[in-house]
């Protein structure tokens, strides 16, 4: 195959003719071409150089007029971006490993050495810049053929690739939930036997990969085969603890861990958002503790909501996850994901909406993404009544935000005002005052407007014995 067409961006041109220049091969190699014959868009251009790398990125930026170069000496690489694109050069090398680090002990090679090395034969196809072959692809594993039938598989034994380096175990999952390829059996197993192994990769890179697998369009794929491997129960046990259905007196609760899968696939249908994602995970993580049974009620799993959003900020911390305001926003959506449930199981209320407007606040879209992909059922009747009845709550959102401006609202009244207006210093009385009046707009007995939250203030000022101050 010659990909020659396919390769008329100027920066393959101009590392053409600096490596004849100056007697050196280099190649496009990896992801790149993988997504260049999935036509799949790719702005990471990796090249391999038969020579220095460092030395390459140097002529080829100076020929195109690059000042900006990031050199990283210790890696032997370097790397500048062109027209939008990433261009890293490295020089062909081979790698060896010690059992207690994926961090290989590395030689200079020849390209065969290079592509040996790389994790999958999808991305151990390399494209020649040379003059005499240029767009020629290099396919010494059938990558092309693996390409052409969606199958994931190792370059070489695919026990050593994984031991040698076991995040690529985590790779070939990410790569199979993404592009929809299936990993071949002899792989998969080998994942299995070697999962043990992911113990000496660091947090961050786990996390990097599970996010990938989370953004992919079907993340269950990438989580059943996490589960199905054993890798989910090496760095998210919570998760695992999911799994299963457990009866008494043959009464029996749903499996939350294929729960919590349709839910990830329903929402994903509807958001990119990476936060609001997490939050469909979350959302059930607290039911394995609170689960209890009952004679006559069967199972229960009372409180989860506000269990699973303690339990956030101690998942986020151990896997590396931000503790900042995506997680208190991840919190905030695992506590709110009944309220919207229960408001379609029942009666309607403009107080229940204006207590959901103002707790959810700006965030209240979002949850509604989060609650109408939760609901889920065998029984698509079922689901398609809930379904009506949750646009019915949309649009009684809609109605009472336009109506009463709660979505974060504060009291029309601040607390300085109050002390100003009752000549008194901060006191219980202060947020007593304060309180009373936001209950008394999110009850509906006041509209959100300062001349009636002033009235009904000083009513209350009155009868907990303020002096209420002379109308001028």
């Amino acid at each position: 195959m010659n990909l020659k067409e396919h390769i008329a961006h100027q920066i393959f041109k101009t590392i053409s003719d600096v490596s004849s220049r100056e007697g050196v091969s280099s190649f496009v190699i990896g992801g790149y071409v993988r997504d260049l014959i999935l036509k799949r868009p790719s702005k990471d251009i990796d090249i391999v150089v038969l020579g220095s790398g460092l030395k390459m990125a140097e002529l080829v930026a100076k020929a195109l007029d690059i000042k900006k170069v990031a050199y990283y000496k210790n890696f032997g690489t370097a790397a500048f971006v062109f027209d939008d694109l990433e261009i890293e050069f490295v020089g062909a090398r081979k790698e060896s490993y010690d059992r207690n680090s994926r961090n290989p002990i590395v030689e200079d090679g020849t390209l065969s050495d290079d592509q040996n090395r790389r994790d999958f034969t999808i991305n151990a196809l390399a494209i020649s810049l040379n003059k005499s072959s240029f767009g020629a692809v290099i396919d010494p594993f059938n990558g092309l053929t693996a390409i052409e039938n969606k199958i994931i598989r190792t370059p070489l034994d695919p026990d050593t690739t994984y031991s040698d380096d076991p995040l690529r175990m985590l790779r070939a999952i990410r790569f199979s939930s993404q592009l929809g390829f299936r990993i071949e059996d002899e792989s998969l197993e080998a994942i299995k036997r070697n999962a043990k192994r992911l113990e000496i990769i660091s947090q961050e890179r786990i996390t990097d990969e599970l996010n990938k697998i989370i953004l992919s369009d079907q993340p269950s794929k990438g989580f059943k085969l996490l589960f199905n491997t054993g890798l989910l129960h090496e760095f998210f046990p919570e998760m695992v603890d999911l799994h299963g259905v457990e009866y008494i007196d043959n009464k029996g609760h749903k499996d939350n861990f294929y729960h919590t899968l349709e839910v990830l696939d329903n929402i994903s249908e509807n958001t990119e958002d990476l936060w609001l994602r997490w939050a469909a995970i979350m959302h059930d993580i607290a039911k394995p503790r609170t689960k209890k049974f009952h004679k006559t009620a069967g199972w229960t799993f009372h409180g989860h909501e506000e269990v699973g959003a303690r339990m956030t900020s101690g998942i986020f911390k151990k896997l590396k996850l931000p503790l900042d305001h995506k997680m208190k926003y991840v919190q905030k959506l695992v506590r709110l994901h009944l309220r919207p449930i229960a408001l379609v199981s029942g009666n309607v209320t403009d107080t229940a909406i204006r207590r959901l407007l103002f707790e959810a606040g700006d965030d209240i879209d979002d949850l509604m993404t989060l609650c109408n992909a939760d609901i889920t059922s065998k029984n698509q009747m079922k689901v398609q009544k809930y379904r009506r009845n949750f646009e019915n709550v949309r649009r009684k959102l809609k109605t009472v935000e336009e109506k009463d401006s709660i979505r974060n609202f504060q009291p029309p009244i601040t607390g300085k005002e109050i002390m100003d207006i009752f000549k008194i210093s901060p006191c219980k009385q202060v947020g007593d005052l304060k309180n009373e009046i936001k209950e008394a707009i999110l009850e509906g007995k006041i509209r959100n407007d300062y001349n009636e939250a002033y009235e009904y203030m000083i009513k209350i000022a009155e009868k907990i014995g303020l002096e209420i101050p002379s109308k001028s």
